[in-house]
């Protein structure tokens, strides 16, 4: 796709400074910036490889004045970062502008789905699957029986959702991400051997969810493993049997979360968080990477370590604990003068 310093200028609401004319097909960092390619510059430190940016078109604020003469074309706008984003929005909604059902793919004659749908190639559609407007599905996904999938929402390749899940509208589930899988139920018998627990509750997105890949999120054993409003999941997370995470929480990477949490609003979660099951932890809770929580998490707190204890308390304790050969020889020389007085 191209687009021109004019048509870039209108979508940005933005004045151009040099060729309107002149088209760009890609996106660029300013330093690493070729012909035909867009970029921005709104960090001042990075002001100077404007003068040497082989980039055709370049985005910049409205109070920039250039000191020497400029190969690129200007686009002067109020936020030139905020309106780099604005247009990557757009070309990403042109980008996935797919429309139509490709051959081979396979839905129910009991499923329905509303218009300007995309359903890619080798995708499953099982029976009484409900599917609503402007909605995309990418190649080789499967949709299990009774699935239920809002307006807008878009199902990238690969991606498996098991029966009976309900995804609201305006949610993104990228490749390979699982819904719906049977949660991690157990139970030894009398030959310490262990017998399956039927897992036959469901997942429940709500809208404005974003899922990163291979994340996965179990189905609960009874009612429902529910995924609040504005949830943003990264990569490769684990989220067990009927936990249910809070409005507009964020979770890094490689986080678990054992069966049965519950995980307040406006929390930030850092990388490869592990939760202990049935634990209850508050509204806008920060914890940092690699915690270990094992207790439950009141309002508010900032958490690190494992198990984790008070970040600032945590911070303090480090200090220590890397001067504790220090610390021992000390208190061991003084043991030994004390000693040598008596």
């Amino acid at each position: 796709m191209k687009f021109t310093a004019q048509q870039i200028a209108g979508i940005l609401e933005g004045d151009i400074v040099g060729n309107p004319d002149v088209e760009v097909s890609k996106l660029s960092k300013i330093e690493e910036g070729t012909k035909g390619s867009l970029t921005f510059l709104a960090n001042p430190k990075y002001q100077s490889y404007i003068y040497s940016t082989k980039a055709s078109i370049t985005i910049v604020n409205k109070s920039f004045v250039p000191e020497n003469d400029l190969e690129t074309t200007l686009i002067k706008v109020d936020d030139a970062y905020k309106s780099f984003s604005k247009l990557l929005e757009y070309y990403n909604m042109v980008k996935l502008n797919k429309q139509g059902i490709e051959d081979p793919s396979f839905i129910s004659e009991t499923a329905t789905y509303g218009s300007n749908i995309y359903i890619g190639a080798f995708t499953y559609i099982g029976e009484k699957v409900k599917i609503g407007e402007n909605v995309k599905i990418f190649p080789n996904t499967y949709i299990g029986d009774n699935v239920v999938i809002g307006d807008n929402t878009i199902v990238f390749a690969g991606a498996k959702i098991y029966s009976e899940t309900i995804i609201g509208s305006n949610c993104v589930l990228n490749s390979g991400v699982i819904l719906g899988a049977d949660g991690f139920g157990f139970v030894p018998n009398e030959k310490g051997e262990y017998n399956k627990v039927p897992q036959t509750g469901n997942v429940v997105l709500e809208d404005f969810v974003d899922i990163g890949a291979g994340t996965t999120i179990d189905r609960a054993t009874l009612g429902s493993t529910i995924i609040r409003r504005g949830v943003k999941l990264d990569n490769q997370i684990q989220i067990a049997h009927n936990v249910e995470i809070g409005e507009n929480t964020v979770i890094a990477a490689q986080t678990g979360i054992a069966g049965s949490t519950k995980i307040g609003k406006n929390c930030i979660i850092g990388g490869q968080v592990g939760f202990a099951g049935h634990l209850i932890i508050g509204n806008n809770v920060k914890i940092q990477a690699q915690s270990g929580i094992g207790k439950n998490v009141k309002d508010n707190e900032v958490l690190q370590g494992s198990p984790s204890f008070n970040y600032n308390d945590w911070n303090k304790s480090y200090v220590h604990f890397k001067n504790l050969p220090k610390i021992v020889k000390s208190i061991t020389d003084l043991e030994k003068k004390v000693d040598g007085n008596n």
